[in-house]
């Protein structure tokens, strides 16, 4: 560390008053409070902290000069006696404030932040703590109660929304760390991650399912199962259905937000049996206009 009278910019024969006026000074420029997210006038105000705490007690300061400690307040090595407050702890000097202890007692601004710093460091609100929580696709169109496990084996229970999307993160107030004094806890925040599944997606509130049909059903049509996230529906399908036929189910899809749901719609596949039936292949081969007919020439024109 520094030389402390370098720090504080003081001759080593300054009076009490001089090293509390330059103490004053530096204190109202680098204060924490003063620059908030100015991690070099963070750094420097502990430092000028620091030299005020050795030079602003007598005994402290001419153990300095005698050289029996050092700029931290520790001990120099060749000495062989140990003395309690060596043992200080000079770098939490200004989270207990003690150091300006000589400036809360005026009526000036700086005084009055002083003294809501550090009832504010009294009560400090405890730290929001950060969760991600994994979710499968259908809990979170429906919603569901979920229960995270923490790291010190205890449980937090968190009821996931309907209609919740993926990256979304939910506040319980007051699930977080604790606080000191009255500060209060702080928060559990839960970053929700929607697993991806292999026969929904989503788009907007709408949702969309890809369900097989034989070649009986689109042919002649019939009524289907078929999933939606609150249980499965019983769907028609109309006669001459061909694989890509998109059927809508009003009103399943995911809430909104001002009210409502969205839709889900139903993309039918035509799926052939296995292994391949005689009969069916019996009777394409003898099926004159099947032969007669040609997709690629309708879906050209």
């Amino acid at each position: 560390m520094r030389n402390p009278y370098e720090v504080l910019g003081v001759a080593a024969s300054a009076s009490a008053a001089e090293i509390q006026s330059a103490y004053r000074k530096l204190a109202k420029k680098l204060h924490p409070d003063l620059n908030p997210g100015n991690k070099t006038a963070e750094d420097q105000f502990k430092e000028v902290a620091s030299a005020y705490d050795l030079l602003s007690d007598a005994e402290k300061r001419k153990r300095f000069d005698d050289g029996e400690i050092d700029a931290s307040g520790a001990e120099r090595p060749h000495q062989q006696y140990y003395r309690d407050f060596a043992s200080a702890d000079h770098g939490n000097h200004y989270a207990d404030m003690s150091g300006y202890a000589d400036f809360m007692e005026g009526e000036d601004p700086f005084a009055d932040l002083l003294r809501r710093s550090q009832h504010a460091r009294a009560n400090r609100r405890g730290q929001d703590m950060h969760y991600r929580l994994p979710i499968e696709f259908l809990e979170s169109i429906a919603g569901a109660n979920k229960r995270i496990t923490l790291p010190d084996g205890s449980n937090l229970d968190v009821k996931i929304p309907a209609g919740l999307v993926d990256g979304q993160t939910l506040r319980l107030k007051g699930k977080g760390a604790p606080g000191t004094g009255k500060g209060g806890s702080g928060d559990a925040l839960i970053e929700v991650e929607v697993l991806p599944d292999r026969r929904f997606t989503r788009d907007g509130d709408d949702i969309s399912l890809e369900v097989p049909i034989s070649l009986a059903e689109a042919v002649l049509g019939g009524k289907i199962p078929v999933l939606t996230p609150t249980g499965s529906v019983t769907m028609s399908v109309p006669k001459g259905s061909n694989t890509g036929t998109t059927l809508r189910l009003k009103g399943k899809g995911a809430p909104r937000r001002g009210g409502g749901h969205g839709d889900q719609f139903v993309r039918l596949k035509v799926v052939l049996p296995k292994p391949p039936d005689p009969e069916l292949e019996a009777f394409v081969a003898n099926w004159a206009k099947g032969k007669d007919f040609n997709p690629r020439e309708e879906r050209a024109s």
